[in-house]
């Protein structure tokens, strides 16, 4: 169990320090950026503390961000599937949250960790369109 808290918190750490080929992003998607950094803060929170309505809380957050518009940055094929991870990986956790599944929750909030590692690198290498 702490071995998945570990790499959640180097997971969501890691998020934070992602930038994309180190120009800055537009306002509006460095404002979702953080309201995700922060979300995932929260559900990191509520799992160490078997808070489930935390966690399905801000799972649903995750999911309203994921449709936001700004959260569409590339128009890649590669960023499309890791958007579409991230979204799904978000519907789980809320789900486990209702379920009261906190080791199913922990292993998808892992995964959502990675997808959003993946996702900023593949950002990174493709680069923003306009910089």
């Amino acid at each position: 169990m702490k071995t998945w808290i570990l790499l959640a918190t180097a997971g969501v750490l890691g998020v934070a320090a992602v930038q994309s080929n180190g120009a800055e992003p537009q306002d509006d998607l460095r404002a979702l950026m953080k309201k995700k950094l922060e979300s995932s803060q929260r559900v990191l929170e509520g799992l160490a503390a078997n808070n489930f309505e935390t966690v399905s809380k801000n799972a649903s957050e995750l999911q309203r961000i994921s449709k936001a518009g700004e959260f569409a940055v590339l128009k890649t094929p590669q960023y499309d599937a890791y958007r579409n991870q991230f979204r799904w990986a978000a519907e789980m956790l809320e789900e486990m949250a209702k379920a009261k599944n906190g080791d199913g929750a922990g292993l998808v909030y892992v995964e959502l960790t990675l997808t959003c590692l993946k996702c900023h690198k593949h950002v990174r290498e493709a680069g923003l369109p306009g910089k």
